[in-house]
């Protein structure tokens, strides 16, 4: 009655129009929709190139640390002693038998069903389970198999005290494992067993008792309903099959690996920060498609980026992509072609940008890339976006360059350094013309600053893909080397969009990379001329260009 994420899901259930994030039209897709299984029927996507990703993440399974002591503590509250912080402890964390112990009073059937599940999730890690695994003390099936799965990734993976993660194949496991998962999958079905017990008899009180059951008590009854449903009983069902699946063959249609989470430690190397065992859709557009789009009416999916150049078209301009558009948004899937429109931008790009490939710049010398940045941020008079391909090259190059630009008169804000959130730092960076800032993925791809603010954008190098596990997988069955050109050609497309916002909008856009292949700046809009140049002209050009802005 009183949470407004119950107030919004009960509204929205009724709604002409909601207006959400794609993860959580993706989450609510996953899981089935409501607990009537209804789902919209229309559906507008704008950002359309991000329904990959989101659609990648909501039809994932992950079997870690962190998330089976999040369902533990879901089932049975706080278990710590929580001394010193108040009402924010731990052990005032409330369990499943609080939230809803009144609603199975007098069901012997329930609570004994409700009894049995929580006591079957000590099984599940407790708290301080991270240390142990560390110390090589686990405790219980759900420790003891993630101690033995974190012992397959340190004995296979090189660069062991690296701050990245680390990962590998599933197979073959190590010496013992096979056997901790079916301990594991038993105590998993042993929770599994009387919670879904429980869910019956709280959904049959919905019919049984329908004409005495109040509002308040049949909307608690649906939301334990909905939230056992998506909290235990999906999640163990899932992991039970992805643990069935380390003595039998894996679907084809997923991906599975081992993997150690990891982050930079005060010493500098690296710390682990969860372990687990980790299932993706080798193409997560294909349950997009069969839950979101088939039973949909229609559905409009809109994107700057979602196509990208591919080489030349017949007449001579530029081909569009759009076998590629289909794949990540997953219209490749529906039984019927999808409707294709293309829209012409209303900005002039070859007059009001210029692209720069420098090509004296030796990208594995972090010296010399960070000279780069300083004299090209300087040349512009601030207003200038560094974007890197990984957190360390932006960590060294941040410390090269922060004292020349503050003495220069140009603030430099950096993601992954200073402690600000994303949003915190776009919004310095739009409020101050004259500062500079670094960050990855997240610049890249969401930042809208219009006008003066934004006026230089320098990549530090083409960002092609990781080639982890799960994107080896993909490369097999998007087409190798083509799949990795339209992932980088769209990355550089992304961030060159950032530079103009506005129609009175200048910038230069610079690509530290001599070896940057001239095919993969086909991405960009149609009469761009890339000019491949020294430092020095480079920095001779940027001022030039944006001189009468400055």
């Amino acid at each position: 009655k009183r949470c407004f994420i119950e107030r919004t899901i009960r509204r929205a259930r009724h709604a002409d129009l909601v207006v959400a994030n794609h993860a959580l039209v993706m989450t609510q897709a996953a899981m089935g929709g409501g607990e009537d299984g209804r789902l919209p029927t229309r559906y507008v996507f704008d950002e359309g190139h991000h329904l990959f990703q989101a659609a990648d993440g909501a039809f994932a399974t992950h079997l870690s640390g962190q998330e089976s002591h999040e369902l533990r503590r879901w089932l049975r509250g706080g278990e710590g002693s929580g001394r010193g912080f108040g009402r924010s402890t731990r052990s005032s964390i409330r369990g499943l038998r609080r939230r809803i112990e009144d609603l199975v009073l007098g069901d012997e059937q329930a609570e004994a069903a409700l009894t049995d599940g929580l006591a079957a999730a000590q099984a599940l890690p407790a708290e301080g389970w991270h240390q142990r695994l560390a110390e090589g003390a686990p405790q219980g099936p759900a420790e003891t198999f993630l101690a033995l799965l974190r012992q397959q990734v340190y004995a296979r993976c090189e660069q062991r005290n690296s701050p990245y993660g680390l990962e590998t194949e599933a197979k073959p496991p190590v010496e013992g494992l096979v056997e901790r998962a079916a301990a594991l999958d038993a105590a998993l079905e042993r929770i599994l067993r009387p919670l879904t017990a429980l869910h019956r008899r709280l959904a049959a009180r919905l019919d049984d008792e329908a004409e005495s059951l109040d509002g308040d008590s049949r909307r608690r009854i649906e939301a334990a309903c909905r939230g056992l449903k998506r909290r235990a009983l999906w999640p163990l069902t899932a992991w039970r099959e992805m643990l069935a699946a380390l003595e039998e063959e894996t679907p084809e249609a997923f991906v599975d690996w081992f993997a150690v989470e990891r982050g930079p430690s005060p010493d500098g190397g690296g710390r682990d920060l969860d372990v687990g065992f980790f299932r993706h859709w080798k193409d997560p557009s294909l349950p997009f498609a069969e839950t979101v789009l088939e039973p949909a009416q229609g559905a409009a999916i809109t994107s700057a980026t979602l196509t990208d150049g591919a080489g030349e078209a017949a007449d001579g301009g530029v081909a569009v992509d759009w076998a590629g558009a289909e794949m990540r948004s997953g219209t490749a899937h529906l039984p019927r072609p999808a409707i294709r429109a293309r829209v012409p931008s209303p900005f002039d790009y070859a007059g009001q940008t210029r692209v720069l490939v420098v090509n004296d710049v030796r990208k594995d010398d972090l010296k010399q890339v960070a000279a780069a940045y300083r004299a090209l941020f300087q040349a512009a008079g601030g207003g200038a976006l560094g974007l890197f391909t990984a957190i360390s090259r932006l960590r060294a190059v941040a410390r090269e360059i922060a004292g020349p630009l503050e003495a220069a008169g140009l603030p430099l804000y950096a993601q992954h350094v200073d402690r600000m959130d994303v949003a915190t730092l776009v919004d310095i960076f739009r409020a101050e013309p004259e500062s500079c800032l670094l960050g990855t993925d997240a610049l890249r791809d969401g930042v809208d600053v219009p006008g003066e603010a934004l006026r230089l954008i320098v990549f530090d190098r083409v960002p092609w893909p990781r080639p982890d596990i799960r994107h080896r997988a993909r490369r097999e069955i998007f087409g190798g080397r083509a799949y990795d050109d339209r992932l980088a050609r769209l990355r550089l497309k992304q961030a060159y969009g950032r530079l103009i916002r506005r129609a009175d909008d200048r910038g230069v856009f610079v690509l530290l990379d001599p070896m940057a292949p001239s095919r993969l700046l086909a991405a960009l809009p149609e009469g761009i001329v890339p000019q491949r140049l020294g430092l020095a002209d480079a920095v001779a050009l940027t001022a030039d260009f944006l001189s009468p802005r400055r």
